[in-house]
């Protein structure tokens, strides 16, 4: 007999995500401040009553999204929160598959078309030093790690420069959900020598003060990051214990 309505099995989450969602209730719930020390991983792990490698993976996972920072030798910290937005869109960082992704991306691709168009009429000298600093470094870049890095300081650099504070705390918010999903894209050497070529006239747009320019070559780049993200996006079939956790050597 076959059911009168289609419907999705259930599927069984991995301890860490089980583990990661707590995290985050009791994030949210305001019992830890921002900015404030979080009990140690040992501490954690009895609280939740889980073994110390599955809490260790979910605070990695949370540490991807930008929640918390892990600092070697000094214990895990809880984020401060950059916007209002942030605690809510982190909460939903977590549920990410495929289809919100690439609704992230969407946005993402809009919000950066816009400030590259901003940025080009209002940068100042220093921050046109910054954006041409990061392409160097993009440039030097050996592994997609250190590429990915490069990569969100160069946006964050726009978006700083096109100087309208909502729109920068609202890409704040998308390029931390979209962090782990950078090193996605940049599948090997070929992509990343690709991504850096893309923003070479991104630059040249801007210290020329040409918004036209800065928007076109803005959505190129933008465009065709998405496309490489997509060969990459992981199926509903992946076993990734998080859906924004990859593997950092894959890349993205």
């Amino acid at each position: 007999m076959t059911a009168p309505f289609n419907i999705d099995p259930i599927r069984r989450e991995p301890v860490a995500t089980q583990i990661a969602r707590r995290l985050v209730e009791v994030i949210l719930s305001g019992q830890i401040e921002p900015g404030s020390r979080m009990p140690s991983e040992r501490q954690l792990a009895e609280a939740f009553g889980v073994g110390r490698s599955a809490m260790r993976e979910a605070l990695k996972a949370l540490s991807l999204i930008g929640l918390v920072e892990v600092r070697q030798g000094d214990g895990t910290y809880l984020r401060k929160a950059d916007t209002a937005l942030l605690p809510e869109v982190i909460e939903w960082g977590l549920l990410l598959g495929e289809p919100r992704t690439m609704d992230l991306v969407e946005a993402r691709q809009e919000i950066e078309i816009v400030l590259a168009g901003l940025a080009a009429q209002r940068r100042t000298d220093d921050q046109i030093a910054r954006l041409q600093t990061e392409l160097a470094a993009l440039g030097s870049a050996r592994t997609p790690a250190e590429f990915a890095e490069h990569d969100i300081a160069f946006h964050v650099t726009v978006a700083d420069a096109a100087g309208n504070s909502a729109l920068r705390d609202v890409h704040s918010s998308i390029q931390a959900l979209l962090r782990a999903w950078i090193l996605r894209a940049l599948s090997g050497s070929r992509n990343m020598e690709r991504s850096y070529a893309e923003h070479i006239p991104i630059v040249n747009a801007i210290v020329a003060g040409d918004a036209e320019k800065a928007r076109c070559t803005m959505r190129e780049h933008m465009e065709a990051a998405a496309e490489r993200l997509a060969v990459n996006m992981p199926t509903s079939s992946d076993t990734t214990p998080l859906p924004g956790w990859p593997d950092p050597e894959s890349g993205l």
